[in-house]
């Protein structure tokens, strides 16, 4: 196995506390590309080009449920399974009608409206996408790391959005998050998934219920805790699995231990 992780505290590069591994290799970031499509769909909130309740996806729906995994869509494709708002179903398509959605909007290809907004403002210009906007980013780990600085101390967005985006969607939601099973609730934002009280889960035990990120089945990871002010992420070669279940909740209680003591 190859990968690289860092810790960040204070919200901005300048701050890292800690790297390992290599941080210029690029790695596949499979579903934290997710967060890639919040951020430059807030951003184009915050231009008035996007409005998080416009109608999108299925009837009913809004750009937030999309975001929100609340859609009522499945995982791959365009039939609903329940009305919106009545379950948390991770989806795939979601984020990619998300990314149309924004396409039509800007006039602009969903990647260039990304890189314009969102990755060339903040230094990510080693990070493309190649693919699916719901799981087809790859970058190294220095522009993951400058990833989870905006999302610890945004400055793209304004604090009003932000709070929306990182405050539980429609709670009370059951559903499942990948590798780690149905969870009851299953607490999420407008992209970033909230840790709340879950359990089984991929952050530590000592993570706030506010921390909000997420992982991807490349072996990747981005957490914010902004009740410890701290933000860590991993890449890896090899993909998720029982390895990861186990590394990645004990190394997170090593770093807020080692950070907050």
């Amino acid at each position: 196995m190859t990968g690289a992780t860092a810790v960040a505290a204070g919200g901005r590069v300048e701050r890292w506390v800690a790297c390992a591994g290599s941080c210029e290799r690029p790695f596949p970031w499979a579903s934290v590309t997710k967060l890639l499509v919040s951020l430059a769909c807030l951003v184009a909130v915050e231009e008035g080009t996007l409005d998080l309740d416009e109608p999108a996806g299925p009837p009913g729906s809004t750009l937030a449920h999309l975001l929100a995994h609340a859609s009522g869509l499945p995982f791959d494709g365009s039939v609903p399974l329940v009305p919106p708002g009545r379950r948390r179903i991770y989806s795939n398509t979601g984020a990619e009608i998300a990314a149309e959605l924004l396409e039509e909007r800007s006039g602009m290809a969903f990647a260039d409206y990304l890189y314009a907004g969102a990755l060339e403002p903040l230094g990510m210009s080693a990070t493309a996408l190649r693919g699916s906007p719901a799981h087809g980013a790859q970058g190294p780990l220095g522009d993951l790391v400058r990833l989870a600085g905006e999302l610890l101390s945004p400055s793209l967005i304004g604090q009003p959005t932000w709070r929306r985006a990182t405050t539980v969607a429609w709670p009370g939601l059951a559903g499942v998050v990948p590798g780690f099973g149905r969870q009851d609730p299953c607490d999420w934002g407008l992209g970033p998934e909230i840790r709340g009280n879950k359990s089984p889960h991929w952050t530590g035990l000592t993570n706030s219920p506010s921390t909000y990120g997420h992982f991807g089945q490349s072996g990747s990871f981005l957490w914010v805790d902004p009740a410890a002010g701290v933000a860590m992420v991993g890449l890896s070669s090899t993909p998720f699995g029982p390895w990861a279940k186990g590394a990645w909740p004990s190394l997170s209680d090593a770093v807020l231990a080692a950070i907050t003591t």
